[in-house]
């Protein structure tokens, strides 16, 4: 397996844990990206930062990623989960909830 590139170890460095309330105001500001669980969410960013639109409209058009919606905001607020990861991408916050 090939050494992870130096940008993909950048991002991985600066995802982080994060609980609901800290990303509430992104998504208030329609910042916030869901990343679904069976993708990394390294590797999306990465596509980002590459602007690689090809890869990120092929999982936006399977629903692997898109904008967070109200009734996923609404159960966040309601469950408070510990299993919420994240990452800035700017403008975009990318965040993904894991099992």
């Amino acid at each position: 397996m090939p050494a992870p590139s130096e940008t993909y170890a950048a991002i991985l460095g600066a995802t982080a844990q994060i609980e609901w309330n800290a990303l509430e105001p992104h998504f208030a500001r329609g910042e916030l990206l869901v990343v679904d669980s069976g993708l990394d969410l390294v590797t999306v960013a990465q596509a980002f930062i590459d602007d690689d639109s090809a890869k990120v409209k092929d999982w936006m058009a399977q629903g692997l990623l898109g904008a967070a919606t109200d009734t996923q905001a609404a159960d966040w607020f309601e469950r408070n989960p510990d299993t919420l990861w994240a990452v800035v991408i700017r403008p975009w916050v990318l965040m993904q909830e894991r099992s």
